[in-house]
């Protein structure tokens, strides 16, 4: 990658083009991406997909006026352009009293962290579809499956670089590599699908392709045959996959922007307990490998460990500095952005810390209720916190699996949903949010 980077001075020379032209402050980011993915289907390749792209991004200041602008072509002349039409829309904008770089006394100081995310290994087309294929041949090899929905692999790697005018320069480069199968069992003219994936940062903690793809055909052959169910209040499991699904609207209603809107069903819960006491939700940004790790956020700003839920406490909004200066407080380093646009939020490496039970002991422990393995269609009130989704998975009695189920509805209101919540033991770092499974008792089934 490093032979394609633009040139060590290209953002700075971009930044004081732009406060010649008139810019109060500026800030210019570089992303550098190449990726390689291969698809299969019956062991057949069925799609080849390459992509290298540079690109630049700026954003102006003029007063309390911004505009972003961003560009994939990097000659003298357009990045030209790019500055003269940032700084013309910034003087057309509507003023915003929130906007600005992020303070400089928060900004993270160098050297920045080596988080160990880059992998240099390249897999080339022919490795990439090799492992696709064993681990479709895997999956297809499990009794039960009859067609497969294919495999797929890829590798990537990415470098992103951040110049303000008030003096931070940082980079950082990660790498991925992935692979995955999805797969059609089929039963007395039923069928049902069934998958697995997983991406890591360095290739040697990609699980081995067999292994994914016999997940991927146990899951499908597993689902088969589905019953419906009656309605009904019971004990609810969500399997540790997708538990990070029920919390996610827990980070969206502490974002500082749903705050400073005033648009969040825990607005007034800043420094009140929400989750059960003993559960700590820890947000890593310094993990080695991690997928979300960095070390600063899109702004530039420090980023630091937090429990952002400790003892079931919230202890923090995430902020970026915008969203800081609107609620009066300091930015959390949660700041995330793409190449045009202001800043959102977002987490880093997120965990729910787990419990004492495993995913069967909770189920021990429930006696019957719902497994739930799947979930689509989330629908939220974000100001009151009602909740419901679409699942599918399976009824459990005595504490043993004892039928799978589909077209099930669950809902509920998160706030009380979260004060019962109860973790499993089954914690696995397999992305940048992850839970244990997650037992609600007492939940709103509809079913048939």
């Amino acid at each position: 990658m490093s032979d394609k980077t633009p040139s060590p001075d290209i953002l700075h020379d971009l930044v004081a083009a732009a406060l010649k032209a008139g810019a109060d402050a500026a800030e210019a980011v570089s992303a550098h991406r190449a990726s390689l993915s291969v698809g299969v289907r019956n062991a057949e390749l069925e799609e080849v997909e390459r992509e290298e792209a540079r690109d630049l991004g700026l954003r102006v200041f003029v007063g309390r006026r911004q505009a972003t602008v961003s560009a994939s072509d990097l000659s003298d002349a357009t990045r030209a352009r790019l500055v003269e039409r940032a700084v013309a829309m910034a003087r057309l904008a509507p003023e915003d009293p929130y906007a600005g770089l992020a303070p400089q006394d928060r900004l993270a100081q160098g050297p920045h962290a080596d988080l160990d995310l880059f992998d240099p290994s390249e897999r080339t087309a022919e490795a990439l579809e090799a492992a696709a294929a064993e681990a479709e041949a895997a999956a297809l090899g499990v009794a039960g499956v009859s067609k497969s929905e294919g495999g797929h692999a890829s590798w990537s790697a990415s470098e992103w670089r951040l110049v303000t005018s008030h003096g931070f320069d940082g980079r950082h480069k990660g790498s991925a590599f992935s692979l995955g199968v999805g797969v059609i069992a089929e039963k007395d003219g039923a069928m049902e699908r069934g998958g697995e994936s997983r991406a890591t940062r360095y290739l040697s903690d990609l699980p081995g392709a067999a292994d994914i793809g016999l997940k991927a055909g146990e899951r499908a052959v597993a689902r088969v045959g589905p019953r419906k169910i009656a309605s009904t209040t019971a004990p609810v499991i969500f399997e540790n996959r997708i538990a990070t699904q029920v919390l996610s609207p827990l980070l969206g209603a502490i974002s500082g922007p749903a705050i400073a809107r005033g648009s969040s069903f825990l607005k007034d819960k800043l420094g009140q307990r929400v989750l059960p006491a003993g559960v700590d939700m820890i947000d890593d940004p310094f993990r080695l490998r991690g997928l979300g790790s960095t070390p600063f956020d899109d702004e530039g700003v420090e980023v630091e460990r937090r429990n952002i839920v400790e003892d079931g406490v919230i202890t923090t909004w995430l902020l970026n500095s915008a969203a800081a200066a609107q609620l009066g407080m300091a930015s959390t380093g949660h700041a995330s952005r793409g190449l045009a646009g202001p800043s959102g939020v977002s987490t880093h490496n997120l965990h729910l810390t787990p419990g004492e039970h495993d995913k069967a002991g909770l189920m021990a422990e429930a006696g019957s209720g719902l497994l739930i393995t799947s979930m689509f269609g989330p629908s939220l009130n974000g100001n009151t916190g009602d909740w419901s989704a679409g699942v599918s998975g399976f009824w459990f009695e005595d504490g043993q699996l004892a039928y799978p189920v589909s077209e099930v509805t669950v809902a509920g209101n998160l706030i009380e949903l979260y004060a019962r919540l109860v973790r499993g033991a089954d914690l696995e770092f397999r992305g940048s949010f992850n839970s244990p499974s997650l037992m609600f008792d007492a939940v709103a089934v509809a079913g048939k």
